[in-house]
């Protein structure tokens, strides 16, 4: 063929900043590009062979990449397909657009797998010289070399090239000098090629001998082409989960329990989703999830591919049906992306009702760590919480587990009020409210342990989806107004007893709160003085620490009810001589803010040494 000297189809004066500045952000993604074109070549001709078009033997199909770091040039080749000069003329001189603004409307928004011609552009963003050697596995295909500069304008003529398959070989820019050493780039194979389908080799092993590291004969190949999450689940053992979970994330302790996705209509999907064990649960870490397309690394940002509240899970999703615009970002909007989401929740459902069902014993032995993603699930999805609710679980104050159902059936007869609602009563920390859950246990109640962050907010959601039911915290109250079964018979006392009641309590009680003093009849045997604080607002104001539009609820000053015990033998002493008991009103109110963890600095020394004077 006779040489050719013209200008790439583009009548804008140069493209290549555009490409280098609005394409690809990240100039890193050169790689990937180039190394993915080189992959589909070789795959290619895996095609054709099985097609009965080529009938040669097509050898080693392997992806070479090789690095001079004196001269600063990558190499990459394949053994593919190779390309004609006419092809070369389509994919490369003849991107068919007219302008740089026609260039960016035409492909910005396309699913680009498979676009020779601008995954090949990518090389400009760090090389000033870029060359194609390549040839046709047609039979009597001519070799091929093209060249660019960095202009439009190229060079064209016949190669050199004897061996089938094509090789680009980039000439790096000085402020491209980074990838111009064998450790960044094997970095960036690592990231982008580790499970590409064809073998990408980077250099030969090595191997430390005479008290030096030398080159073995062995090719260094850098990828795994059969990952598990190509593999069908029945021919996989755990053994070899809990493997690839370990290659994946080298400092994490092993995974709870895993999903393996698998599913071709209406779309292709597959991958391995795990739960991990969390240390913190406030320390969980997103992002943990690596999409693919067709085994070559896109991102780790999946939201809404993946439910936001699934996020938090790790491993791997591969899907050729999540388009890709130009720079390989996804796109939103997709409907394929809606169904892979709705799939995605369906099957995380299914293998959390599985385990539930056949393996409950070890589904209660996990419930800790994965309550925080079913909470955060049902919380955020509504068809999640619909299937939730048959394997959530709740615990009590006892370390026992119970099913929604099986709870609300184990204590509707004992814990339900006058106006027929199941009071389900919980703690969130059981050494601070130790007395109260006591107290609850003495009416023969049960107490559920609910100490999630996100407990306040799935409180109110229980409370809204279970029927006939209401959620109270089991310090909120006394315990007889917490689930009252009868009209209650008030303390008699004049309005002006009320208000000298109120007066003579706010006198020893400590500032900064707001504070409603209440007479009650609990019984001789009860605390003298109860301190609660309202149910509503305090879940609220636990609601609002952790945003979600709440925070109104947060600047309100916390509100303290004050329940005086009229029938108890001390509060009688006290309200019999006003004035002369003075120090033993301290005394009940100290003890009931002690109990509260509300009794601090100086007025704890004040109640330690009251004390010490009444033993006297």
């Amino acid at each position: 063929m006779e040489n050719i000297n013209g200008k790439i189809g583009v009548t804008t004066e140069n493209i290549f900043p555009v490409i280098k500045q609005f394409l690809y952000s990240d100039h890193e993604i050169f790689l990937r590009e180039l190394v993915a074109n080189a992959v589909d070549a070789s795959q290619k001709l895996k095609a054709l062979a099985g097609a009965g078009e080529f009938s040669g033997e097509y050898g080693d199909l392997k992806v070479e990449v090789a690095l001079d770091e004196d001269n600063k040039v990558l190499t990459i080749t394949d053994h593919g397909i190779g390309m004609t000069a006419e092809e070369v003329d389509r994919y490369i001189n003849q991107i068919a657009f007219s302008s740089a603004g026609e260039f960016l409307e035409k492909y910005k928004d396309q699913n680009i797998i498979g676009h020779f011609g601008l995954g090949f552009y990518s090389a400009f963003m760090v090389a000033g010289k870029v060359t194609i050697d390549t040839l046709s596995w047609k039979e009597g295909a001519t070799a091929v070399k093209w060249s660019c500069d960095g202009t439009p304008s190229f060079e064209m003529g016949e190669g050199e090239k004897a061996e089938r398959g094509t090789t680009i070989t980039l000439f790096l820019d000085e402020d491209a000098e980074e990838f111009a050493h064998k450790g960044r780039i094997s970095a960036l194979l690592q990231k982008y090629c580790k499970f590409m389908p064809v073998p990408v080799v980077f250099g030969k092993k090595t191997e430390w001998k005479d008290g030096k590291e030398v080159e073995t004969e062995e090719d260094n190949v850098i990828n795994n082409i059969d990952p598990i999450w190509t593999k069908a689940p029945s021919e996989l053992k755990d053994e070899d989960y809990l493997n690839f979970y370990k290659a994946l994330y080298p400092m994490e302790e092993e995974p709870m329990f895993w999903i393996h996705l698998n599913v071709d209509y209406p779309f292709n999907l597959t991958g391995v989703l795990y739960f991990p064990k969390i240390k913190e649960r406030m320390a969980i870490e997103k992002n943990k999830i690596q999409l693919y397309c067709n085994q070559m690394f896109v991102t780790e940002h999946v939201d809404n591919i993946v439910p936001d509240f699934l996020t938090l899970l790790h491993g791997v999703i591969d899907s050729p049906d999540i388009p890709l615009n130009v720079s390989r970002s996804y796109l939103q909007s997709d409907s394929n992306v809606k169904k892979i989401s709705t799939y995605i929740t369906k099957k995380v459902a299914d293998r959390l009702e599985d385990i539930f069902k056949t393996e409950r014993e070890q589904y209660e032995q996990k419930w800790d760590n994965i309550k925080l993603f079913i909470e955060y699930g049902m919380l955020s999805d509504e068809k999640f919480r619909e299937r939730a609710m048959n394997f959530a679980l709740l615990k009590n104050t006892e370390g026992k587990f119970f099913s929604l159902e099986d709870y609300r059936k184990g204590i509707e007869g004992n814990q339900t009020d006058k106006d027929g609602n199941v009071v389900y009563l919980y703690a969130t920390d059981k050494d601070a409210q130790f007395s109260f859950i006591e107290a609850a246990k003495n009416k023969g109640y049960d107490v559920l342990m609910m100490d999630c962050e996100l407990d306040s907010h799935f409180v109110n959601l229980l409370e809204s989806n279970v029927e006939k039911s209401r959620w109270a915290r089991v310090d909120s109250d006394s315990v007889d107004n917490l689930i009252v079964k009868e009209e209650k018979i008030k303390p008699e006392l004049s309005e002006d007893d009320k208000k000298a009641l109120e007066e003579m309590f706010k006198s020893v009680l400590p500032e900064g709160n707001e504070y409603n003093v209440e007479a009650e009849n609990l019984g001789a045997e009860s605390a003298a003085v109860l301190l609660t604080k309202n149910e509503f607002m305090r879940r609220y104001r636990e609601m609002s620490a952790l945003g979600g539009g709440l925070n109104f609820y947060g600047s309100i000053p916390e509100s303290c009810k004050v329940i005086v015990n009229m029938e108890n033998p001390l509060i009688a002493k006290i309200w019999a001589d006003r004035e002369g008991s003075k120090e033993l009103l301290s005394q009940v109110v100290d003890l009931a803010l002690l109990s509260n963890g509300m009794l601090k600095g100086k007025a704890l020394a004040d109640f330690i040494q009251r004390s010490e004077n009444l033993l006297k």
